[in-house]
């Protein structure tokens, strides 16, 4: 990545960002964000420059910048998503620590975080817009849909298929060969044994549903 990098949130998820394109070299341009008492403080040295609709920036995304979405709750997330492919004509760029360990007969789409310590085995598929936190794993062959959240340690094992917008907790197992539905919610700790359908939270070992 030859360009500077806007990152849109400078919450805990823009920071974790942030040292991710530390750890391969990348520069920020700047934060943007909508609270307005942050804007001119400097975060670890990057300054938040205004407000995630401000023209004035977003009118650098493409030909002087790429942009990173850190804002880790979905709607918020795709409105800023559709923010920068509407105006900007431009797809927002994976964020990938260093020390990830990614097969190279895995894909991964665009706009992902990927934290430290994550691993996606052989034949992995992993969607856009996801954000897999450090040290989560996803073995070999499982398939995960855009708008996926896998918590801390979480471990997603063969040929699990994850729906769209599905939130998984920290230290989570998905046994292999499971198929979790678009939208659902796995507790965190929680051992996942069989099918989780659409839009169902579940949780516990094994894990429920949570009426």
């Amino acid at each position: 990545m030859e360009k500077p990098v806007m990152i849109f949130g400078a919450s805990g998820l823009g920071q974790a960002a942030l040292e991710i394109f530390r750890s391969n070299n990348i520069l920020i341009y700047g934060f943007l964000d909508d609270d307005k008492a942050l804007h001119q403080k400097e975060i670890h040295d990057i300054t938040v420059l205004g407000k995630t609709d401000d023209s004035q920036y977003l009118d650098l995304i493409g030909p002087d910048c790429e942009a990173f979405i850190a804002v880790d709750e979905n709607s918020y997330r795709k409105s800023l998503i559709q923010i920068v492919l509407d105006q900007r004509k431009s797809m927002p760029v994976n964020a990938i620590h260093q020390s990830a360990m990614i097969s190279s007969m895995a894909t991964i789409g665009h706009g992902n975080f990927v934290g430290a310590g994550v691993f996606l085995g052989t034949g992995v598929q992993i969607g856009h817009h996801c954000i897999l936190h450090p040290r989560s794993v996803v073995d070999y062959e499982a398939k995960i849909g855009d708008y996926v959240q896998v918590g801390a340690g979480s471990i997603i094992n063969s040929s699990v298929e994850i729906g769209e917008e599905t939130f998984i907790g920290s230290g989570v197992t998905v046994v292999a060969g499971v198929k979790i539905g678009k939208k659902a919610r796995v507790g965190a700790g929680s051992v996942v044994i069989s099918d989780v359908a659409k839009g169902q939270t579940v949780f516990g070992n094994p894990a429920q549903k949570v009426k």
